[in-house]
């Protein structure tokens, strides 16, 4: 099987595209997906007395999972290919949760275990299933770019990023994303007509298209939403101001032009620790003079003040230092440094900013070594006026 016919089943948790010929033993695996749940039941006998779960979870393209009720007689295994109930017809898919772990995964979803609403598996796939399932998917991406096309002749400011078809080719599904409200009801009726099949026109979100287009991020590796990330709580400036982050949109802005998300991981460790720091609204009373607030480094446990007839020279002081400061100046006191006389305070941090240094910061080259000019050696000219009169 080429290469190329494998990629399209990656995105489903297929490791290489299934053979309708042959047993479908080696075609599932796990961490060949985004969503890939590993049963950490399976070797743990669940008690006599609980029925056994009659539910699976399968899973479909990219992030679409769903549970579905099986019969005890199917006797279903993790990476089996069958075929479920669908709105119309069926769809194929791989399941992925078996067992009693399931249970917690309904508790997890907020899905009720004995909801009637629940969908079938019908049987597990035929041959005539996954000849018909594996012509759909390989029929995707034609039809993917052939629908951008036929969207840019209707002058739809839409953009289709996504097409997942049903596992018996009835039915298509169309990711797209879009500023403003699209009237696609033209669009419905000439993609049916081009490709003869029912249209579900599905509007997504800019995280939600870049999981599905994935990609590589600023620190190399490949975007979190794209590879583990299943739930997009939302991240606002706040967290950015709060680990004291350069508000620049070219550096917090990711893929999906949206605020990162990795800004979120380490905002609660920035909390706990801001949770023992002073006030920075106050001024410092020193005998040099007062010292106003200019920066914060959270985890050095550092506060940048700077005296007021010299802001930019900025000097690092310590949290427990500042907080003495602030206890002296309630009492009417005042030290005659930031710093402690009694202390060592040649390792103070002292940061002076100018210009030129903030330009420095988003200069491609600010890493490479400095070059040496070559010194040339200027040719004197010589002119008439200065030259020597040789002896006769």
């Amino acid at each position: 099987m080429d290469k190329i016919d494998q990629q399209p089943f990656l995105s489903r948790g297929c490791c290489c595209a299934p053979q309708p010929h042959t047993r479908q033993l080696n075609v599932f695996r796990h961490s060949c997906n985004k969503l890939d749940a590993t049963n950490w039941l399976q070797n743990i006998k669940p008690p006599e007395a609980l029925p056994s779960s009659d539910i699976v979870e399968v899973r479909f393209k990219n992030s679409r999972k769903d549970f579905f009720r099986a019969a005890p007689e199917l006797d279903l295994k993790t990476g089996d290919i069958v075929a479920v109930e669908a709105s119309p017809g069926h769809d194929i898919g791989i399941v992925t949760l078996t067992g009693e772990v399931v249970r917690l995964q309904l508790k997890n979803k907020k899905v009720d275990p004995g909801d009637n609403e629940l969908r079938k598996v019908y049987r597990k796939a035929k041959v005539s299933d996954i000849e018909k399932w594996v012509t759909a998917v390989k029929q995707e991406d034609s039809t993917m770019h052939r629908s951008r096309e036929i969207a840019l002749s209707l002058n739809l400011e839409m953009k289709i990023s996504d097409v997942e078809y049903q596992g018996d080719r009835t039915k298509a599904i169309f990711y797209y994303t879009a500023d403003d409200r699209v009237d696609f009801r033209e669009l419905i009726r000439v993609l049916a007509d081009a490709f003869g099949v029912r249209i579900e026109m599905r509007q997504i979100g800019m995280r939600q298209e870049a999981s599905r287009l994935g990609g590589i991020g600023s620190c190399g590796r490949e975007l979190c939403c794209a590879t583990w990330l299943t739930k997009f709580r939302s991240v606002s400036t706040n967290n950015a101001r709060t680990q004291q982050l350069s508000l620049n949109p070219q550096k917090l802005a990711g893929q999906c032009s949206k605020l990162k998300c990795c800004i979120n991981y380490e905002n609660s460790c920035y909390l706990d620790m801001l949770k023992d720091f002073p006030d920075t609204e106050k001024e410092l009373l020193t005998k040099k003079g007062a010292a106003i607030y200019q920066k914060t480094d959270v985890l050095k446990r550092l506060i940048g003040y700077g005296y007021k007839d010299n802001p930019g020279k900025i000097f690092m002081v310590p949290v427990d230092r500042v907080k003495e400061i602030l206890a002296m100046n309630e009492k009417n006191k005042m030290p005659d440094d930031l710093f402690d006389e009694n202390e060592n305070n040649d390792s103070a941090e002292q940061q002076t900013y100018s210009p030129e240094n903030n330009n420095l910061e988003d200069s491609l080259t600010r890493f490479d070594k400095p070059q040496k000019k070559k010194k040339t050696k200027r040719k004197r000219r010589k002119s008439k006026n200065n030259q020597k009169a040789l002896p006769k």
